[in-house]
């Protein structure tokens, strides 16, 4: 009895669909990572200026908070339709749309890693000298790194599913298989997009985590040290040492 072939009988899960058509993933997975990376790039370098600005001037602080979640609350559609006439049938639309959207996210968190910034360490900075962007750079960006990755993070990985809207301009990454999948109804195709989509995500947060963890090692010391206070606290109340 013959093989059954899962490309005909058009299953969910089929090998075949994914050694026959490669070089479509590869091709579709290198635009959606290269999209999202600069978009999310943009982003950070838009995003900062805004959060300093946010955070010196409170009264600026409302409307560029507001104005930053009010882009985000409008349909992908209703965005690319209104930066088409602008950039023209090409990836800039995708991209533009994705860093308006990623701005909410970031400056949200850049400002208030910032913010949380204890004002006695910023005072003790400026008792040693430091000027407003020494400080800046030096005292409170570190310390507000947890934050920031944090957003960065969120930012990424909503970028990597927000990257598919982008089909409907041909610029979608996996999106494109994923539209093509649906319009004429292949299964795999959708599945295996939709799959590699989220694989990337995961894979993204996890990369962003490490980074995050290799520039923030005094968290790790910090933890540790709970950890120590805790262990050591279970064996007095067990019993292991000594009153």
């Amino acid at each position: 009895m013959a093989g059954r072939n899962c490309l005909e009988a058009n299953d969910w899960i089929c090998g075949a669909y994914v050694s026959s058509r490669a070089q479509d993933l590869v091709d579709a997975t290198v635009q959606h990572v290269w999209i999202t990376v600069v978009s999310v790039a943009i982003g950070v370098v838009v995003a900062f200026p805004l959060a300093l600005v946010a955070r010196r001037w409170k009264a600026v602080a409302g409307p560029v908070l507001g104005f930053t979640t009010i882009l985000y609350t409008v349909p992908s559609l209703a965005m690319f339709s209104l930066l088409l006439p602008v950039f023209g049938l090409s990836a800039a639309v995708v991209v533009t749309g994705l860093v308006l959207y990623s701005l909410t996210i970031l400056v949200r968190n850049i400002v208030a890693g910032l913010e949380a910034v204890p004002e006695d360490v910023k005072e003790a900075a400026r008792g040693m000298g430091f000027g407003q962007t020494r400080q800046l750079f030096q005292v409170e960006l570190p310390l507000a790194l947890p934050a920031i990755m944090a957003g960065l993070r969120i930012a990424t990985v909503s970028t990597v599913s927000l990257t598919t809207i982008g089909a409907i301009v041909g610029y979608g990454g996996l999106g494109n298989l994923i539209y093509e999948g649906m319009s004429s109804l292949f299964k795999a195709q959708v599945l295996t997009a939709s799959a590699i989509c989220v694989v990337l995500a995961v894979a993204a947060d996890l990369l962003l985590l490490g980074v995050q963890r290799l520039l923030t090692p005094w968290t790790r010391a910090r933890g540790g040290a709970r950890r120590r206070v805790r262990r050591s606290v279970a064996r007095v109340e067990t019993g292991e040492v000594a009153a």
